[in-house]
């Protein structure tokens, strides 16, 4: 099977990502800053029989990506799959934003994504195409208080997503786009009443339940795998029915 690289892969969705993709057989490269996070996201995947490589990078230093993508080929074999899922999310109104905050949220959510797939695309062009998923958000659709910075990475998402799938086509990479809706994750702390925000997204969708991060991961699944063989340039709303464009 070919080697998929899951940045973000110690928070909640991108280990369950790792674990998918490993399931289904896939050498999983697990990128990210928080090393410990990563030690238990590889445990778990070798303790269910797949394989793992924990790779710690800073995401927003370009050399790291660099090496994270060559010591992934080296010790797992070319990348062929690459999920783009690391993401910061500071939150406070955008008046009271700082530049240097802002400037780390693009290097995180929007930079980064470019140059994983850059170095992605480099080896797929050159092992036989390949797939990239980029992990967008339901809030790109309708704004949201107090992450703006975040919020227009996420479109920038988007819009990588379609631009990389065109141009890299013809070399037999299909590039997609997975938007999670409000999955229960690390990520609800920045909501000050755990409770009021739990009714409030189950107001919103249609499927009255949370998602899990197994539900995303799965549509992940199917988007580097073969059933999706002719699926590119799209993006796939996860999100129980709360947003349907």
């Amino acid at each position: 099977m070919t080697t998929a690289l899951v940045t973000g892969a110690a928070g909640a969705l991108g280990r369950a990502i790792a674990l998918r993709l490993a399931a289904d057989g896939h050498p999983v490269a697990a990128v990210d800053v928080d090393k410990v996070g990563l030690t238990d996201t590889c445990g778990m995947v070798t303790s269910a029989g797949g394989q793992c490589a924990a790779l710690a990078c800073d995401l927003r230093e370009a050399s790291a990506v660099t090496a994270a993508f060559d010591q992934a080929a080296a010790g797992l074999g070319p990348v062929r799959i690459l999920v783009n899922n690391a993401a910061i999310y500071p939150s406070r109104p955008f008046l009271d934003v700082p530049v240097d905050e802002y400037d780390d949220v693009v290097a995180v959510n929007q930079r980064a994504y470019w140059l994983a797939a850059q170095a992605a695309a480099r080896q797929m062009t050159t092992s036989g195409g390949g797939s990239i998923v980029n992990i967008a958000s339901i809030t790109m659709h309708g704004g949201w208080a107090d992450l703006a910075a975040y919020v227009s990475t996420k479109g920038a998402a988007l819009a990588l997503t379609r631009s990389l799938a065109r141009e890299l086509g013809p070399h037999n990479v299909r590039v997609n786009c997975v938007s999670p809706g409000a999955f229960p994750t690390a990520a609800e702390a920045i909501h000050p009443d755990p409770g009021a925000y739990n009714a409030f997204v189950l107001e919103r969708q249609a499927l009255k339940r949370r998602g899990t991060p197994e539900e995303l991961a799965a549509v992940v699944a199917f988007l580097v795998g073969e059933d999706a063989s002719f699926v590119t340039g799209q993006c796939i709303e996860v999100n129980g029915g709360w947003v349907m464009t």
